[in-house]
């Protein structure tokens, strides 16, 4: 053996010496490579939060002074002093001789008045359905014993949602819109209300069913005869209405004892019924027989002292919902029935009961008043309610002087309201009220025959007049706060367009400092808060302007820094056309919203825009050089267009654009049902989706790795189970199985194949996503040799889905936003959902075809302009609308039971945001789709990522404060809160759920992404 050899045993060469020592130092390099890189990962997260922050801070600003609020006052009417101060001792009731000794009050929830009127009665516009000739108890007791009992529409201040018509029935006051939100999060009711003076006047007061009374009122009613169910469980039609049945039969048995003084029962079958159904639906129509026969057993079951009223909260629309304002929405019903003859007409000539709405109706805050003089207790405080007429002028209809003294107690009270509601806000009385108060005031001096039935007149003149005002002084606005917070949304938003769109260079390198800038501008601004309340405290408190600094002097810091760095600003003050476009497109939508009729029809006016987009990318596809990039770019431009033309045939019209406007969402525009032929949707989606995605890897040679275990499989696997539950759900809707399993055993197995679907894609789609390795295939072509240094040859080595390594990786993202979103809509919506990913990785292909990617050299606002744009018209197309009656509520169970928070609200808003969360989760995908592996490594991802995110939030930003102005400008515009309002809310949602999105889904992808690719790459 030569010397040389036998030495290489013991003695290592100096090149491998140095070998050693160079993959020490690469080791070193890429350790550091990988801290920078998730050193950025945590900058640029921290920047997003704090756009997200000062986002907010300028939201709640303008929200605090454009949601209307109201004064509430703590004063207390009192049984002993009549409104005028004078002590009153009597044992037959506090201000008014009680007519009943008892009273049990049923809200039958969602009762719309046309609910009980029968097909010969109702108005000639409306179509027959399943909802007519169901209840009849209540139109024939009111019509062949007018003395007996009142049938009148009772219509609901708007919003028409349960917990806010719970607050006017028992307070008698007006709503004002920013208690909408508090609709499934209610507080106790702290002013004075009905049933405060029944337990102050030493009353049993019982409750049965919907446990939102609960909530306003703990510790009201009796714990032993007391029984509250869930409320929010819109898939259950009977559980709660079997409860109060069960619990209100024995104790009319045992009202002689006395056990109870009022009970309050809440039904919510009919209520229930509709969200799941729609009104015209069978179930409908059993829940009505069902209230039919109870209200008979009850009426039949109660003695002449007791009196019985029945109503509903609110009404339903045409497809079962509620929350707005429209005629459908505010007309329930209201029958009050005494076996004794109690009841009469101030004008017998009216038809009794009114056939519509339109003739003869009764304001719910008008209860409170009643109810409270028919069992002699005082009004509460702050009703503005009117004793309804009929209550009070007798059998008879001749006792004038009876309703005028009702009515003089009313006066005075409210009058006791206004005083000191003026004291607190200044408030004056217009001209005409006092001109119908001095018209009052006479006609009680004045004597005659008809004395008392001119004090009825001039007090109905005088109250409708107060009521106006009152309607008027609750839309006044705080223009303070609404300034400040456009002041802070204008400079978020100039600062997100400056720092994405203007400024140029590694954006990464520059974060620390632009941190450290906005921490001292925040910082600042809290310590020179308290200055603004000192300069304007007509405008600031000292709080206020601390938290208006902070927001503010984070901007006006950012905006210093960016100056210092303002090289390189000039060049993109040019936009391509591509640029252009986009920025035509952005700002037409911001101005389009200042019309109703704009925003009424926004999704045709998005499926214009990508119609218009995916014209343009087809001619420019056409003009690219390389035949590849023109095929490809050409048929994804087509298939887009096509796609975007497809998804528009799901539509869920809100009533403003009826009758131009025909639902397909549903199996009619008066269901909430899908129909049958719908629930192949989810079937062919499960088939073809992941093959679809399939052929997109298969393009770039991606289809390795993981790629077939999670997608070919685990999303397929996935879809199935969804489309499995949608079908037993049709099943359970449609009774298909009921000789085979009982309804509960089929909502167990239901519930369970959810779960399933959740667990596919939540705990295993993030596990794969997170540990999975890049789609590529590495391999040895023993055919191709390469020569090396000593003069041999090697096997030359063959990476397959090289070219596209950062992008198939970061995908994997998707599909888990896809099974857990699917599962949660309803056919159609899973029809759009499937239309949106397909049109994501069409978008993606004509972004690389056309080199619009966001790149070092190229800062291209297309891809996440247009992601957004995507996820904006699929949010109509999967059945939402900027309205509350279109939030799909039953989404809340279709994997739970019953309310649990926080999982009941995030499903929801799942359901409802959706197609933006899947669009936002994209975003990173126009930097990662076909980026070529760098010999830097990692290095620039984190500015191109930076960049899309920032674009992608900016076209947000500016569809909310665009909303935010428009809202505030038309703040007295008649479709206010029918329109504008509802956009504003939906913008300032979506933009914060699509800020969490991009800082808690798409940078953390992005980050498992780089890292995943980097360790196999080496760096």
């Amino acid at each position: 053996m030569p010397d040389h050899e036998a030495g290489a045993e013991t003695d290592p060469p100096e090149q491998d010496v140095l070998s050693a020592a160079a993959d020490q130092r690469v080791e070193a390099e890429n350790k550091r490579k990988t801290l920078a890189f998730n050193v950025s990962h945590i900058l640029v997260s921290l920047l997003l939060l704090w756009f997200m922050t000062v986002q907010m801070l300028g939201l709640l600003f303008f929200a605090k002074g454009f949601l209307l609020t109201r004064l509430v006052l703590d004063s207390k009417s009192d049984c002993r002093l009549l409104p005028d101060g004078t002590t009153i001792t009597t044992e037959n009731g506090c201000w008014h001789p009680k007519s009943f000794e008892k009273a049990i009050v049923i809200i039958i929830d969602a009762l719309r008045y046309d609910f009980t009127v029968p097909s010969h009665a109702a108005p000639s516009d409306r179509a027959p359905g399943y909802y007519l000739d169901n209840l009849p108890f209540l139109y024939d007791t009111a019509s062949k014993s007018p003395a007996n009992a009142i049938l009148t529409p009772f219509i609901a201040d708007p919003p028409t949602t349960t917990l806010q018509r719970l607050k006017g029935l028992t307070t008698g006051t007006l709503p004002v819109f920013i208690d909408a939100g508090s609709n499934f999060a209610g507080t106790d009711i702290e002013e004075d209300n009905l049933v405060a003076q029944l337990r102050a006047a030493g009353k049993t007061v019982v409750h049965l069913g919907d446990d939102t009374w609960h909530a306003l009122f703990p510790g009201y009613f009796d714990a032993n005869l007391t029984h509250a169910y869930d409320s929010f469980n819109v898939w259950d039609l009977h559980t709660v209405d079997n409860g109060v049945i069960q619990h209100i039969m024995p104790l009319l048995e045992h009202s002689r004892q006395s056990s109870w003084d009022v009970i309050f029962g809440h039904f919510l079958g009919v209520d229930h019924a509709g969200h799941r159904y729609g009104p015209n639906h069978p179930a409908m129509a059993d829940k009505l027989r069902q209230m039919n026969g109870v209200i008979s057993d009850i009426a039949n079951g109660i003695d002449s002292e007791t009196l019985l009223v029945v109503m509903g909260d609110h009404g339903m629309d045409t497809k079962g919902d509620h929350g707005g304002e429209s005629d459908d929405e505010v007309e329930a019903a209201l029958w009050m029935y005494s076996k004794a003859p109690r009841f009469g007409r101030t004008d017998p000539a009216h038809v009794y009961p009114p056939s519509t709405a339109k003739e003869r109706t009764v304001g719910q805050i008008d209860l409170v008043s009643t109810l409270s003089l028919l069992l002699g207790l005082p009004i509460p405080y702050n009703n503005l309610g009117t004793p309804i007429p009929e209550a009070f002028i007798g059998p008879n209809n001749n006792g004038w002087e009876n309703l005028a003294a009702a009515e003089l107690l009313a006066l005075g009270q409210v009058q006791n309201y206004q005083t000191q509601y003026s004291k607190a806000r200044d408030l004056g009385t217009n001209e005409a009220q006092q001109e119908s108060h001095r018209r009052l005031l006479e006609s009680v001096r004045a004597s005659g025959k008809d004395k008392w039935q001119k004090v009825h007149q001039h007090y109905q003149q005088w109250h409708a007049e107060t009521i106006g005002m009152y309607r008027r002084l609750w839309a006044n606005f705080d223009l303070t706060d609404m300034v400040c917070g456009v002041i802070i949304s204008a400079m978020a938003l100039v600062a997100l367009a400056i720092f994405s769109r203007l400024s140029t260079g590694d954006k990464a390198n520059v974060l620390p400092q632009l941190l450290r800038s906005i921490g001292l501008g925040v910082g600042a601004g809290v310590i020179t808060g308290p200055v603004l309340g000192v300069a304007f405290p007509e405008y600031f408190t000292a709080i206020r302007g601390c938290v208006f600094g902070a927001a503010a002097g984070g901007p006006m810091s950012f905006f210093a820094s960016l100056w210092q760095q303002r090289t390189g600003l000039s060049q993109h003050l040019k936009p391509s056309l591509w640029g252009a476009m986009m920025f035509f497109f952005c700002i037409s939508q911001a101005a389009g919203f200042a019309a109703n009729s704009y925003t009424i029809h926004e999704d045709t006016i998005l499926l214009f825009f990508l119609s218009s987009f995916g014209v343009v990318a087809i001619m420019s596809s056409l003009r690219q050089a390389s035949n590849s990039d023109r095929i490809l770019g050409t048929y994804q431009s087509v298939v887009f267009t096509i796609l975007t033309r497809l998804a528009s045939y799901s539509r869920l019209c809100r009533e403003e654009q009826m009758p131009g406007c025909r639902s397909t969402f549903y199996a009619s525009s008066t269901s909430s049902t899908s129909a049958p032929w719908q629930l192949l949707i989810p079937l062919i989606i499960a088939l073809f989706l992941p093959e679809i995605v399939k052929a997109f890897y298969q393009g770039t040679a991606s289809w390795a790795g993981s790629s077939g275990l999670w997608i070919a499989f685990g999303f397929r696997m996935g879809l199935a189970l969804v489309a499995t539950y949608w079908v037993l759900d049709a099943a359970n809707n449609g009774e298909w199985l009921a000789n085979l399993l009982s309804p509960s055993a089929l909502m167990t197995i239901n519930i369970t194949i959810a779960r399933l679907a959740l667990a596919v894609a939540l705990p295993v789609g993030i596990a794969i996503f997170v540990w999975a390795k890049p789609c590529i295939d590495i391999t040895l072509n023993q055919g191709a040799r390469m020569p090396t240094a000593k003069g041999d040859s090697r096997p030359q080595i063959v990476i397959l889905g090289y070219a596209n390594a950062f992008g198939s990786r970061f995908f994997f993202l998707i599909p888990i936003l896809v099974v857990a979103t699917c599962l949660l809509l309803p056919p159609m919506g899973q029809f759009s959902l499937a239309i949106c990913t397909w049109q994501i990785l069409c978008l993606l292909e004509i972004l690389d075809t056309n080199s619009l990617t966001i790149t070092e050299v190229s800062n291209s606002s297309v891809g996440p302009v247009m992601l957004a744009m995507l996820g904006s018209y699929h949010f109509f197309k999967t059945g939402h609308q900027a309205a509350m009656a279109a939030v799909q509520w039953n989404s809340a169970f279709v994997a739970l039971r019953t309310v649990q928070y926080p999982w009941t609200p995030l499903l929801v808003m799942l359901n409802t945001f959706g197609a933006q969360i899947l669009c936002a989760a994209a975003v990173p995908l126009v930097v990662l789709w076909k980026r070529p592996i760098s010999r830097d490594g990692l290095r620039g991802i984190w500015s191109d990522v930076a960049n899309a995110a920032l674009s992608h939030m900016l076209y947000y930003a500016t569809i909310q404060l665009a909303t935010t102005l428009w809202a505030g400008h038309l703040r007295r515009h008649l479709m206010l809160y029918r329109v504008f309002m509802p956009r504003f809310l939906m913008a300032s949602g979506v933009l914060l759920v699509v800020d969490f999105t991009l800082i808690f889904v798409a940078l953390p992808g992005a980050r498992v992404t780089g890292l995943s690719v980097g360790e196999v790459f080496g760096y």
